[in-house]
């Protein structure tokens, strides 16, 4: 059997809590990072051109400009009509229920590359402090339609 002893003094101690502090610091920074669906874990949208690569990622070619940027507070109790809205997130592994009562930021984007469609359709991501946490394409029309964000 093995004993080992180690003399303890203040700067082993403060060596000691210094570790655990640095690498509670990296926990928590990698469990930040994690929110959002396969493919989006860690990515940090700060810019338009960070948004724009992210729907190109999925397949989508978009204006560079945005058609509208607007806050929204997730509601803290969702209507029927939102309910359906999070499922349609819950399939493609966001869940905007996390995120009730927060405010976050639509970004739309005009989509140029749909095809099988002759109207308008853009793309919407619902971005809270820098990441995707729900989204979709969808047309313009009133009898329309709304899909995930992964081109089909």
């Amino acid at each position: 059997m093995l004993v080992m002893t180690m003399k303890w003094n203040k700067k082993t101690a403060l060596l000691i809590v210094l570790a655990a502090a640095i690498l509670l610091c990296a926990l928590v920074l990698a469990v930040s990072g994690s929110g959002g669906s396969a493919g989006t874990a860690s990515r940090r949208l700060k810019t338009n051109a960070d948004r724009i690569m992210f729907l190109e990622s999925l397949g989508w070619e978009v204006e560079d400009t945005p058609v509208s940027e607007k806050l929204v507070v997730i509601p803290k109790t969702f209507s029927e009509v939102y309910e359906t809205y999070n499922r349609l997130q819950l399939e493609q592994g966001y869940d905007l229920s996390q995120y009730c009562g927060l405010e976050a930021t639509i970004h739309t984007y005009k989509v140029t590359n749909y095809s099988g469609y002759s109207g308008e359709v853009v793309a919407d991501l619902y971005v809270l402090n820098f990441q995707v946490i729900g989204g979709d394409i969808h047309s313009l029309a009133l009898d329309g339609f709304i899909h995930g964000l992964c081109k089909k």
